[in-house]
């Protein structure tokens, strides 16, 4: 995860459902934006003011509260107090190092998930939290921080009143808002994937030390998606298990095919893993390799000089009874003493091949 961001300390000895932000640091304003509609109708309202906020509350319309960015916790109480959510509920909202998990409230289901992204520059995966609060006829989201609104589509099928979302109800909004943040597990999947099998292409033909860092942001990369991932199977269990009355029966299907989704991404993700973990095998069995190689290189050399290091010694040495000091030709049979010597050992490593 990328180190551009700060959290926000606990204070200790606080009381259960104390609104504290935990959280990257951010500059921006929290801003809310309502969604009525039904078959027949649709109006999108951006609250600006507290005391429209305060407000809100349950109507014969289908609802959409979309909260972006967590910085105002007095806008977070207030939207609580509005639909009567229960205190823990809002401080699990504010604290974006929650696991991925649901629980039921009083009338309300209340799920948390991770939202994925790739950063441009670093290439490492990031994590933005989104709590999602299903409730009779509305639903709640908080996003962390929306630099990219993933809900977009969603947004644009209820303006053009596309498919089954004006039809179907909150749950069905519940649903879909779910099935697209899964939906983007895939888009990070196969970005993921597509670095791997390069990565795995520039190891076998290239490794370097830089090699090895891209490694290990893939392998941090996949880390993060299998932590946040994983409990998204549980959680859409849970949901078409419990059988709740606010998910209809009709909606439960759908539920499964997300559960299915999610399945196929983890399958995914661990086959990256798995992958990941043998490409580090094979970046140490080719440093290994090339170490050896250039091991074994020297060491001919060496053999190689050896008996010439002898010879070229021999007839270095301050003695003046030394034949061949005073030969004529003592010089150049030294010479094609040497190379005899090396050309003959050459021969010798190719027959052995060890060249």
């Amino acid at each position: 995860m990328s180190k551009r961001y700060k959290i926000t300390p606990v204070k200790p000895g606080q009381s259960p459902g104390t609104l504290t932000y935990i959280g990257k640091e951010t500059l921006r304003d929290t801003r809310v934006t309502l969604t009525e509609y039904d078959t027949q109708t649709h109006r999108v309202t951006e609250l600006k003011t507290l005391n429209e906020c305060s407000l809100l509350k349950p109507t014969s319309h289908f609802s959409w509260i979309s909260v972006d960015g967590l910085k105002n916790t007095k806008v977070i109480s207030a939207i609580g107090q509005a639909f009567n959510l229960h205190p823990l509920l809002l401080e699990d909202v504010l604290n974006t190092e929650q696991k991925p998990k649901v629980e039921s409230y009083d009338n309300t289901i209340f799920v948390v998930l991770k939202m994925l992204d790739v950063h441009p520059r670093t290439q490492e995966v990031e994590t933005d939290q989104i709590c999602l609060v299903l409730g009779p006829n509305y639903v709640i989201t908080f996003q962390e921080e929306r630099e990219k609104d993933v809900f977009e589509p969603v947004r644009v099928r209820l303006t053009n009143s596309v498919g089954r979302v004006r039809r179907y109800g909150a749950d069905y909004l519940f649903y879909a808002l779910i099935d697209t943040v899964v939906d983007n597990y895939f888009v990070i999947l196969e970005s993921l994937g597509e670095k791997v099998e390069s990565l795995e292409e520039e190891i076998i033909n290239k490794p370097s030390s830089r090699s090895l860092r891209k490694l290990y942001i893939q392998k941090r990369g996949l880390i993060f998606m299998r932590k946040a991932v994983w409990p998204v199977r549980e959680i859409i269990s849970n949901l078409v298990r419990d059988e709740s009355e606010l998910i209809r029966k009709e909606t439960v299907v759908y539920l499964r095919d997300v559960y299915d989704h999610t399945i196929q991404v983890i399958d995914t993700t661990e086959s990256y893993r798995d992958l990941t973990a043998s490409l580090l095998d094979i970046y140490l069995s080719s440093v290994s390799n090339r170490m050896n190689n250039v091991m074994k290189v020297l060491t001919i050399v060496s053999t190689v000089f050896m008996p010439l290091s002898f010879i070229v010694g021999v007839y270095g040495m301050n003695f003046d009874h030394m034949p061949e000091l005073h030969w004529k030709y003592g010089y150049l049979g030294v010479w094609i003493l040497i190379l005899l010597v090396s050309a003959s050992m050459m021969v010798f490593f190719r027959w052995k091949k060890w060249l």
